[in-house]
């Protein structure tokens, strides 16, 4: 999954336990199941992202999935889209701990005023998909994805937001799960929109 850059992700899950568990970027309960629950949940469906990718991850947070995919992936380039000081001065502090400057940017701002598009915008756990999508789709370029990271109602939030969708310009939607390769005990539910 992390292959070489193993020791990446083993020292980004290393800060999210100690630094980002004291400065509040993940509650203390998560550092038993960080790799399961969180690293391994956001690397699983980084497959879909395209060879060489911009990759803009919105209400970062903690950098899930945004810091996984980068870890993962050398060759996609990441925005961190976080609004928040405190997180984001964590995430300018955690890449350049894991020497990752050229790869990712982290970029203190909410979504809409973010005056760029990404081959791909993602987020997790930030919204529900109606709302979700007024802040991302516009981020996609035309022909790019709204890859977002969901539960077991993404089903049923597609339906929920496909008026705003279409408004949207979104193309086809699609609900899938990654993940049973490696035998996650809960597979991560993607929503993958296109944009027209």
């Amino acid at each position: 999954m992390f292959g070489e850059r193993l020791p990446l992700a083993e020292r980004y899950a290393e800060l999210l336990a100690t630094s980002g568990v004291e400065r509040g970027l993940i509650g203390p309960r998560e550092v038993d199941r960080l790799w399961e629950r969180h690293l391994f949940n956001c690397a699983a469906p980084v497959a879909r992202v395209p060879e060489g990718a911009s990759v803009a991850d919105v209400g970062a947070g903690a950098g899930l999935p945004g810091m996984v995919w980068a870890i993962s992936r050398p060759d996609l380039h990441v925005t961190l889209i976080e609004p928040l000081l405190r997180r984001t001065t964590w995430l300018e502090e955690v890449v350049a701990d894991l020497g990752l400057e050229s790869q990712v940017t982290v970029l203190r701002s909410r979504a809409e005023d973010v005056d760029q598009t990404f081959d791909v915008v993602t987020a997790r756990a930030v919204a529900a998909l109606d709302k979700l999508a007024r802040w991302c789709m516009p981020l996609v370029r035309p022909g790019g994805l709204l890859l977002a990271l969901k539960g077991r109602s993404a089903a049923e939030e597609v339906e929920a937001a496909r008026a705003t969708l279409a408004r949207l310009k979104a193309g086809d939607i699609v609900v899938a799960t990654y993940g049973h390769r490696w035998d996650l005990e809960v597979p991560t539910t993607l929503v993958e929109v296109q944009r027209r």
